[in-house]
């Protein structure tokens, strides 16, 4: 049996990665073919003033993630000198490496930039219970400096009813809930957009728009043209391979409609699984420790099996 090895590759400075103030996104070298991880989890020691939604500005990581990868530790008083493992590792989407994916379940948006080797990754609010954001392929049809918000009727409706009612138009600045900068998609009634709520990102907080920080949307605008791709997924289980091992990461199933049983998630796992066409008949996996990953889901890639072209051995169950 695999054992689930330390998953944390320690370190005193995230300098090699990151700088404490910086203003630009994760941006990590692509893998080689045939491979599909990219970036390194580290740890860092809390300070007293730290909070993870301050840490997650910081590293361009998103709440929801941070307490996924730290269910142990108080997300608003870590306390000094605590471990605080940043969960900056990541198995690429599934698919082509292309234009912009968005994967709902990570809460996490993926720019491959046409002709250059590198992926720049960004945390995001999406939409909340009742408001989910769409599952499509779409495209950038604009791109908006300083945008005005024309609250469509639904929404000014539901802030009548909670007593806040909306004008018609909210004129760019500080108190406009779009931030400095849209992008308008092809699926109408969505934007990728900023925000200037400090808490939200990487959380349900939407009308169904994807939120990002400030400092992202406006770093993105920059590299993003009018008629690039948007791809949209809702994929919690992720397999990808590196260093000729591979490995799952798995992310909590978003549902408007109650938690998904642990017998969904083993069938959404082996639906995942069968996908890779270039896996499923070459690995034998440690389904032991595929259990311990679907549980955990924490985010985190995890070593599961090596390529083996002698053994098949997708599991009709894991219970």
């Amino acid at each position: 049996m695999l054992s689930r090895a330390p998953l944390v590759a320690c370190s005193l400075s995230l300098a090699v990665l990151f700088s404490a103030g910086s203003a630009t996104a994760l941006e990590l070298p692509l893998p080689p073919a045939g491979e599909d991880i990219v970036g390194q989890v580290q740890v860092i020691k809390a300070k007293y003033e730290d909070t993870f939604a301050d840490l997650g500005k910081v590293y361009d990581l998103g709440y929801a993630e941070m307490l996924a990868a730290n269910p142990s530790v108080d997300a608003w008083l870590p306390g000094e000198g605590s471990d605080i493992v940043l969960p900056t590792r990541f198995i690429l989407p599934a698919g082509p490496r292309e234009g912009i994916v968005i994967n709902l379940a990570e809460y996490r948006m993926y720019y491959f930039p046409k002709g250059r080797n590198v992926v720049y990754t960004y945390p995001l609010g999406i939409g909340r219970e009742g408001w989910g954001s769409p599952v499509t392929n779409t495209v950038i049809t604009g791109k908006t400096n300083n945008p005005a918000w024309y609250p469509p009727k639904s929404i000014r409706e539901e802030h009548a009813s909670e007593g806040d009612p909306l004008p018609t138009v909210v004129a760019a600045g500080p108190n406009n809930p779009l931030g400095p900068f849209k992008f308008n998609l092809g699926t109408p009634g969505y934007l990728i957009h900023g925000s200037n709520k400090k808490f939200g990102i990487g959380m349900r907080v939407s009308h169904g728009c994807f939120r990002m920080l400030n400092n992202n949307v406006l770093e993105l605008a920059t590299m993003a043209p009018v008629g690039t791709k948007v791809r949209i997924i809702n994929e919690p289980y992720k397999f990808g391979v590196s260093g000729g091992k591979v490995y799952l990461e798995a992310h909590t199933p978003l549902d408007d409609h109650g938690l998904a049983s642990l017998v969904d998630k083993h069938t959404a796992v082996i639906n995942a699984l069968l996908k890779r066409d270039d896996l499923v008949n070459r690995l034998h996996l440690d389904w032991d420790v595929v259990r311990e990953v679907v549980a955990a889901e924490d985010g985190l890639p995890v070593e599961i099996a090596v390529p083996d072209s002698s053994v098949a051995s997708v599991a009709p169950v894991l219970n």
